[in-house]
């Protein structure tokens, strides 16, 4: 049994899993940058209370229909393996009208209800007004997100995730300058403080559209897959990404609500033990980033393998993966155990939190070693058509083991805020057990991969 990937397939497993990483890493980063910027205007109090409203409103939709990617993904990757050029063609445009109508739709309800719902969930009327203007204008660039959904699962699928990387650079800079114009007011604009960042987004989103056209477009890839060759669509398509998606879409959901209930939880055992445990999940995007990524270049190796019928070589890219995933997490776990200062001053300076996050560190630590396996697993399943089965473990995983058992032992038996935290070891670990499970009873027998594979085709 191997210990290691051999040089050649580490070097192909890292060719579409950094770029991922990079992306959504750039991400993360515009999101700190925004909030700093935001947190440096006039009556800052309540711009940030309105950002925080107005980001969960935007991380709770985009969550949902992002998954729409995952279905794209996965049928494109499908077709990449079985070399069935004709279809990326079918597919991409499918999911570009798919994306399209569900963006219209989404975006004019907020569009009219922005304002209602900003002071559903605010307490002070500033603050709705505030988080109701960011929403409106954030919404406003809903259709042309996920039309770069669509994009973004196309090359997924067919494993250039570079093209995601470089997007996720280009976008996100411009991003940043356009947000520090708009909020602050340069080049003879006014300043619009909070609303203008959710201009700005909206202006680099759709210059996200703009990049994905004209890459999709250069001669290489629009000859090479066959691309906008027609502009038809396949109804069939369309209902096979949304049967992919779905039970993605509430997978996400329920991994947000999950983690906002775990932090309630912690609310009420104190406000320093809250402030200290958003300090922890912050450091935490340092592992779950590389994740996700390892994840996206799961869904997008196990697929093109099924595709082509090597379910077997399939199988020992994921145990690669997970391998190379673990030595990183495992890395990340003697820093959090050892040094968690180290990581913790990069997100605060404030000596009381860091003291309060430092032990919660440790086990926060331990925790997040396990990850990485579930999140390869899961994706490696849900490109196997195992979406529900995914949605299923992750919404049993935290509503079963991980919320409960942190109020269980942090509030009910009166353990308090460290034991509260024990929950997460334990749902990392029961969330990559069933998912192993799953895996290893659908592809260990060499049959039932054969009728797996005549499934999948």
């Amino acid at each position: 049994m191997k210990v290691f990937p051999s040089k050649n397939d580490f070097a192909f497993i890292m060719r579409i899993a950094f770029p991922a990483i990079a992306g959504l890493s750039t991400q993360m980063i515009v999101s700190l940058i925004d909030a700093a910027m935001v947190g440096r205007i006039e009556n800052a109090q309540v711009a940030l209370a309105a950002m925080g409203i107005g980001m969960l409103a935007t991380w709770a939709i985009v969550s949902f229909f992002s998954s729409l990617a995952t279905g794209t993904q996965v049928l494109i990757a499908k077709a990449y393996g079985s070399k069935k050029i004709s279809d990326y063609s079918l597919i991409l445009n499918s999911s570009i009208l798919l994306n399209s109508l569900v963006g219209i739709i989404v975006a004019l309800v907020f569009f009219f209800f922005s304002g209602s719902i900003a002071q559903f969930f605010s307490a002070d009327v500033e603050v709705g007004n505030q988080a109701g203007q960011y929403i409106f204008y954030r919404f406003l660039g809903l259709p042309f997100f996920l039309i770069t959904v669509a994009f973004r699962g196309f090359y997924f699928g067919i494993g250039r995730t570079k093209v995601f990387m470089y997007s996720g650079i280009l976008v996100n800079t411009l991003n940043v300058g356009l947000n520090y114009i708009f909020i602050y007011g340069e080049f003879g604009l006014p300043a619009m403080g909070l609303a203008g960042a959710a201009i700005g987004s909206t202006i680099a989103t759709f210059a996200d559209v703009v990049y994905y056209l004209i890459v999709s477009l250069s001669k290489e890839i629009k000859i090479k897959y066959n691309l906008f060759s027609n502009f038809n669509f396949s109804s069939y398509h369309i209902k096979s990404i949304i049967k992919i998606s779905v039970p993605v879409s509430f997978q996400n959901i329920s991994i947000l609500i999950g983690f906002l209930s775990f932090i309630s939880v912690i609310g009420l055992i104190g406000t320093k033990e809250q402030a200290a445990s958003q300090v922890v999940f912050s450091s935490l995007l340092i592992s779950l980033m590389p994740c996700f990524g390892f994840g996206i270049a799961a869904q997008t190796i196990f697929g093109n393998n099924l595709g082509a019928g090597k379910i077997k070589r399939g199988k020992e890219y994921i145990f690669d993966m997970i391998r190379i995933s673990t030595l990183y997490t495992f890395t990340l776990a003697v820093i959090f155990i050892f040094i968690p200062e180290m990581i913790l001053y990069i997100v605060t300076d404030d000596a009381g939190i860091i003291a309060t996050a430092q032990p919660i560190m440790k086990i926060a630590g331990i925790g997040q070693l396990f990850y990485a396996a579930g999140i390869i697993l899961a994706n490696a399943l849900q490109a196997s058509g195992k979406s529900l089965f995914v949605m299923f473990s992750d919404v049993l995983s935290n509503w079963v083991i991980f919320v409960p058992l942190s109020y269980l032992l942090g509030v009910k038996l009166g353990l308090g805020f460290y034991w509260a935290w024990f929950a997460l070891p334990f749902y990392s670990i029961f969330y990559s057990s069933i998912n192993f499970y799953k895996f290893y009873k659908d592809f260990h027998d060499t049959n039932h991969n054969k009728k797996i594979f005549k499934e999948f085709t």
